[in-house]
């Protein structure tokens, strides 16, 4: 079973793939000449505009909601498992696919905006909605919601359970078992309340717990800031072969950055087009700009956390593709949580295993909340009605299920089958942006234009030609008495 899960890996995570990832973000950043960085400014400001309704969330409840699916175990396990297979310049193209990836967000995001739609009184959207209306092509839409009911519901929770039950495990000598049951039972608890509730959850706990472990990094690196200088230049060296230890495995770096960059930051991935479908805003490109600046939080300041506490420390091995040692600080510690742990204890003893196992809790869990969203929004895809109510509830057995079964199961299978789910939906949703990225350039154009005239940018899709986007038909009208002061 592992072996077939492994081969099946291989050919998604071929190096095409990698390119592939890497030649569409490049693609999108000089198509909206560098939005990531012209419009920086603006990413912050929108993220606190504007508010819910009984249709939508607020744009921070949406960011919030796509920054629980983005920031989980990839940004803790998935950081260092890219160091211990790739070494440190695998850092350096966790950066970069950041960088020119938060692109591909904008205009994944944008579409999900331009194309949603109401449906049982909340806005829903996402790839295969924009997929259907944008391009015309139902089996592919039906195609791309399936994979992705598939991936979240069951292949990708056990990454997230599993993570948190290892963790526990290791701190406080909690089991398995004990852990898999208490996770479903409080998963159950927030998603019985749909995505108000989800949201709510999201937008308290994600900043909270974003900022607590930025800032324990921040004293890591204090401490040993006399190690600045070497570490950025073993990053920066190893990242393109000029490292005497290192530059073997350039290949490993590129690869295992990229694959987890991705993984972690989720741009191109087709996760983040959901949360960004249910805000509430006034322009299309307004959440493309706040789910752009999602990734840079995710890969820029919660996965260079995880980078720097090891590093900095030293706390990490790392093993060539041949399986040979290139660099042994851990004796017998596998790549993943263990390496911040121990850097952790190297500034404050007694502290790294609680510590770590907390925050992947935290991490891991609210990705599991969005994984059961983006699910249901797809359930909503599929099916309407009666069936689409039944369906729900049978997703809801199943996520708690694979959530159990995940928390149980061998770490390295777990990561195999997240690997398949999540290649499956880049590769659908890089195509199909790339076929369906004009309406999305001229959403930002039309942003831009309103912006120099000094208007907040309102968007109607018949004045700029859009066909099958019919929630934006009308002159934009936002009403305060609707709003939902939860």
């Amino acid at each position: 079973m592992t072996e077939f899960v492994g081969s099946v890996v291989d050919v998604l995570w071929s190096p095409v793939m990698i390119y592939f990832c890497l030649g569409v973000g490049l693609l999108f950043s000089i198509l909206t000449k560098f939005v990531q960085v012209r419009f920086l400014k603006d990413m912050v400001k929108l993220m606190f505009e504007g508010g819910s309704s009984k249709e939508g969330v607020s744009s921070f409840q949406a960011l919030a909601l796509s920054l629980s699916g983005r920031v989980g175990t990839g940004n803790i396990a998935g950081t260092a498992t890219a160091i211990g297979f790739g070494g440190p310049g695998a850092v350096f193209w966790m950066w970069a696919i950041a960088f020119i990836g938060s692109a591909s967000a904008f205009i994944e995001s944008t579409l999900a905006q331009i194309y949603k739609e109401k449906r049982d009184g909340e806005y829903r959207g996402g790839p295969a909605y924009y997929i259907e209306k944008g391009i015309g092509w139902k089996w592919y839409a039906v195609l791309f919601s399936i994979a992705t009911l598939i991936a979240m519901s069951i292949l990708m929770p056990g990454i997230q359970s599993n993570s948190i039950a290892l963790g526990l495990e290791n701190a406080f000598g909690l089991s398995t078992t004990v852990t898999g049951i208490g996770l479903i039972v409080l998963l159950g608890v927030i998603i019985l309340g749909g995505v108000k509730r989800i949201a709510g959850v999201a937008s308290y706990v994600v900043p909270f717990m974003a900022i607590g472990y930025i800032l324990l990094s921040l004293v890591i690196v204090g401490v040993n800031f006399q190690a600045i200088p070497d570490v950025f230049s073993l990053i920066f060296s190893s990242a393109f072969g000029a490292n005497s230890i290192f530059g073997g495995i350039l290949g490993s770096a590129i690869s295992w950055g990229v694959k987890r960059g991705i993984y972690s930051n989720e741009a191109g991935q087709g996760t983040g087009p959901h949360a960004a479908a249910a805000a509430e805003v006034s322009h299309p490109a307004k959440q493309g700009l706040v789910q752009a600046a999602s990734v840079y939080i995710d890969t820029l300041l919660v996965c260079t956390a995880t980078a720097f506490m090891i590093l900095f420390t030293g706390s990490y091995n790392t093993v060539a593709p041949d399986e040979s040692t290139i660099v042994s600080n851990l004796e017998g510690v596998e790549a993943g949580p263990a390496y911040t742990q121990a850097a952790i204890e190297t500034v404050i003893p007694g502290f790294g295993a609680g510590f770590v196992a907390i925050a992947l809790f935290f991490f891991a869990f609210t990705t599991i909340m969005a994984y059961y969203y983006m699910a249901e929004t797809n359930i909503a895809y599929l099916m309407k009605g009666r069936s689409a109510k039944v369906g729900m509830m049978v997703l809801k057995v199943v996520i708690l299920a694979a959530t159990f079964y995940g928390a149980v199961k061998e770490a390295a299978l777990a990561w195999a089958l997240g690997d398949i789910g999540l290649g499956i939906m880049v590769w659908l949703n890089l195509i199909a942006i790339l076929i369906l990225a004009k309406p999305a350039l001229a959403a930002l154009k039309d942003y831009e234009q309103q912006k120099k005239q000094g208007l907040d940018p309102v968007y109607n899709s018949k004045k700029m030609g859009v066909k099958n986007a019919e929630f934006w038909e009308g002159d934009y009208k936002y009403d305060k008495n609707k709003e939902n002061a939860s």
